[in-house]
């Protein structure tokens, strides 16, 4: 049964039999045998709509006593069947080009989206076009892009190395064999050939974590939407008894990733010399130090409809700022927003506004910020390393540091293991109620969870399912805040196809 397996498998970290205590200060790796048994006693008490139903419960007795088991037949029986579950770990990431020769296949795929561009109804038959025609006409300038960083994106490499130490992590601070898989939205191994991996290897209990920390409807949303569909599509594979998954829609404010981003922020700040802090008031600015948080841009009328991605950036960067230095103690922090294209509305204060303004101010030291991102790619090897760089100079900003993006850094990784443990110990969460809860609209989604035999009885414990569809139902003036946000990318790219001006950098790779 796909409860009392699911049960086990979150249950690996918990304790054997026999009377002992475990201390709090650090998660319990113990035997797993054991821990299954005590697992599969505990589970059938709790039902399909949480994957770790009784992690909580086993968590607490792990630390502090727990009695041993006086049925061996039964435990041995129940410790079979919690054998055969196995729990796995999806990372969702857009993906990018990894040689010269990939570019075009991939922008064809970036702007074959309609969650990237959504035409008008009458146009929609044209995607497939439009996005050839654009893809042929940007590939040479991309292709230049991506020459400059090396010949084609990390992101890959790096995606791939979190989800190694992130299964190790799991292993050896809580003891749970899981199996990492990674998918990309646009280009290879896509989401679609990690499901297919992810069913070869008989996962049935699937934690999905998109490796974007701020939740977007053009990001997530647009990963989360494949999940969706491939899941309702093929519910004899992915329904209620083959398979139950939870995702973790955003993370921007857990403590662990906050707090490795300020240290690595911290660490940058303090690589600047006595002479370059001196210099740093010699001009009239009286914060010798600033940092500059660069985020990714989206369109304002996405946050319009209802894109709850800004108030997570500023949320995420105030967290960090708490633990960086004060304005007192010689540190100002800024927020921007990086890659608009086209003639309508983004994010504002632009990146490439904000970095000549804190010239004209006097600022000569500043650390670079890639916020949005937990891996370098081209947006921070080129765009930011590159393009902002040389303009920072060129502004009077003599002293350049780039954070870097967090990658395989180790209190990162533990933060994710721990983050894959609580998503166990919580009630699940569909790729469904996910999308309703960031307003992802035009999707049947009561249509499909049912499809999926799901009955939605609340997102992270709240609201049942009249309270989540009244949430799903968006008034009618932010309906047309959606369309005219997607018209509105729609006609940028129209613009861009026939005036040559780059479009390459509208989502990270």
């Amino acid at each position: 049964m796909i409860v009392r397996g699911c049960a086990a498998a979150a249950l690996l970290m918990s304790a054997p039999c026999g009377a002992f205590v475990v201390p709090q200060s650090s998660p319990a790796a113990t035997s797993a045998t054991a821990a299954n048994a005590v697992a599969a006693a505990a589970a059938p008490a709790f039902g399909r709509r949480r994957i770790g139903a009784a992690l909580s419960a086993a968590t607490t007795a792990s630390f502090d006593v727990v009695s041993s088991v006086s049925d061996d037949s039964s435990m041995g029986e129940k410790a079979q069947e919690a054998e055969e579950t196995k729990v796995g770990v999806l990372l969702l990431n857009l993906g990018g080009p990894e040689t010269g020769d990939d570019v075009e296949g991939f922008l064809y795929n970036l702007f074959a989206d309609p969650d990237i561009i959504r035409l008008p109804p009458p146009l929609a038959p044209l995607q497939s076009t439009i996005a050839l025609l654009i893809s042929k006409r940007r590939a040479p300038k991309s292709r230049a892009a991506y020459e400059s960083i090396g010949g084609g994106s990390p992101i890959l490499k790096y995606s791939n190395a979190q989800a190694d130490l992130l299964s190790k992590s799991l292993k050896d601070r809580y003891g749970l064999e899981a199996s990492t898989y990674v998918g990309m939205r646009y280009w290879k191994p896509f989401t679609e050939e990690a499901l297919d991996r992810i069913r070869a290897d008989g996962v049935n209990a699937l934690v999905i974590v998109p490796l974007y920390p701020q939740f977007s409807i053009s990001t997530s949303g647009s990963s989360l939407r494949i999940l969706q569909e491939e899941f309702a599509r093929r519910s004899d594979l992915w329904g209620e008894g083959k398979m139950v998954h939870t995702v973790v829609p955003s993370w921007y404010d857990r403590p662990g990733y906050v707090g490795a981003m300020a240290d690595l922020i911290n660490k940058e700040l303090d690589s600047f010399t006595p002479e370059e802090i001196a210099e740093g008031t010699a001009h009239g600015q009286k914060v010798p130090k600033h940092v500059l948080f660069s985020a990714h841009g989206v369109p304002r009328s996405y946050i319009e409809a209802g894109d709850p991605y800004q108030r997570q950036i500023v949320e995420c960067v105030e967290k960090i700022k708490e633990r960086l230095p004060s304005e007192e103690e010689g540190v100002q922090v800024h927020l921007s927003y990086q890659s608009r294209v086209g003639p309508i509305e983004w994010l504002r204060p632009y990146t490439d506004d904000v970095l000549p303004e804190l010239g004209q101010k006097g600022v000569k030291n500043l650390v670079v910020v890639p916020i949005s991102f937990v891996s370098e790619h081209i947006e921070t090897l080129e765009e930011i390393d590159i393009e902002y760089r040389e303009l920072a100079e060129e502004s009077g900003i003599e002293n350049w540091r780039r954070c870097p993006a967090l990658n395989t850094d180790a209190a990162f990784i533990d933060d994710m293991a721990d983050m894959v443990m609580e998503a166990l110990s919580e009630p699940c969460q569909t790729v469904t109620e996910a999308c309703v809860a960031n307003n992802v609209g035009n999707v049947e989604l009561k249509d499909i969870d049912e499809q999926m035999g799901v009955s939605v009885t609340g997102i992270g414990g709240v609201g049942a399912e009249n309270k989540l569809y009244e949430q799903a139902q968006l008034s009618e003036g932010e309906r047309w805040n959606g369309r005219l946000a997607m018209f509105g990318i729609g006609g940028t790219t129209l613009v861009e196809l026939m005036s040559g001006k780059p479009f390459m950098n509208l989502f990270g790779n």
